[in-house]
């Protein structure tokens, strides 16, 4: 593998579980569940949005953005994961890498973006509840989602398309089971102080950005629900909020937890991080419609009724 490769016709390969590898069939069976769960959740609740009128609230209508973000994080990194695991298929071309990268990172960055417009929503719901409809109408919902996709292609882009211009020259292993920016940029022999400036820009201008405005947005929230002036009010007011910070936290938490296991984990054994990296970005789409379902009772009824027409039809 020493001979310097050009772009195009590198041929990477991904990693199972290092040093598990005996067990990869068996680690399939949580993933699989972990799948079924995010795939399955996430359809039921955009179904139950897209069905039932009582839904189509703004409100809604970014919860269904958060699930359709969660379904394309999911199915990103699901085709190399499950082939790695069952069928052992660790080779991955430079371009499909290139994709499945830019994919991973677009549906991050989507994410931080629609639990910003999210908090946004909660804060014009609370602090402006006579304007709320005036301010989210259906259209400048529909601006703020494609606004979100605009901002994601236009950040991740040049990080993706500078990688292009390296050329691979050391070992084509790549130490996760999907093609992971820092992952592919470790394997180049060309400078690659540019990519790592692009990369950071592109992660602190909009995940970092979003979590400064989410914070933000919370602190003036809590500011609007401390001047009510009685506690059965503001518990009610607060309430509606606590299913979009849990949310929140089950977005960053393990994102600032891969960064510190990148940085400060040296010693930790190569399957601890392989093990995390794949269930991080598998927590998100999980837990989300858990997290909708258990804690809004509009979304819980449509599910439910859902769920229960299809009883009776079969």
């Amino acid at each position: 593998m020493g001979s310097n490769t050009t772009s195009p016709s590198v041929i990477f390969l991904l990693t199972g579980v290092p040093g598990l590898e005996a067990f990869h069939t068996w680690i399939s069976i949580p993933f699989c569940f972990l799948y079924a769960t995010a795939l399955s959740g996430n359809s039921l609740i955009l179904f139950a949005i897209v069905t039932q009128p009582s839904l189509h609230e703004p409100m809604y209508y970014f919860l269904s953005m958060l699930s359709t973000t969660d379904l394309g994080l999911s199915i990103s990194t699901l085709v190399t994961m499950l082939g790695i695991f069952w069928f052992n298929a660790r080779e991955i071309s430079f371009n499909a890498c290139l994709s499945q990268m830019f994919f991973i990172k677009f549906f991050t960055v989507m994410e931080s973006s629609v639990l910003l417009a999210m908090a946004f929503d909660r804060f014009v719901a609370i602090s402006n509840p006579l304007r709320y409809a005036i301010i989210l109408t259906d259209s400048r919902i529909t601006q703020i989602g494609v606004a979100i996709v605009i901002r994601g292609t236009l950040m991740l882009t040049p990080m993706v398309a500078l990688l292009k211009r390296l050329s691979y020259c050391h070992s084509h292993v790549l130490h996760h089971s999907y093609c992971y920016h820092p992952d592919v940029m470790k394997l180049s022999c060309t400078d690659t102080r540019i990519n790592s400036a692009v990369g950071l820009t592109a992660m602190v201008s909009t995940v970092g950005v979003d979590s400064v405005l989410i914070l933000l947005s919370y602190v003036l929230i809590i500011k609007t629900v401390l001047s009510i002036a009685s506690s059965e009010e503001r518990k009610k007011t607060f309430s509606t909020c606590i299913s979009h910070i849990v949310a929140v936290a089950v977005f960053y938490i393990p994102l600032i937890s891969l960064s510190f296991v990148h940085r400060f984990g040296k010693q930790a054994p190569d399957y601890v991080h392989t093990l995390i990296a794949n269930t991080y970005l598998l927590i998100p789409p999980v837990m989300n419609p858990i997290i909708y379902s258990v804690k809004t009772k509009q979304i819980r009824r449509a599910v439910i009724k859902i769920l229960h027409s299809k009883e009776t039809e079969l």
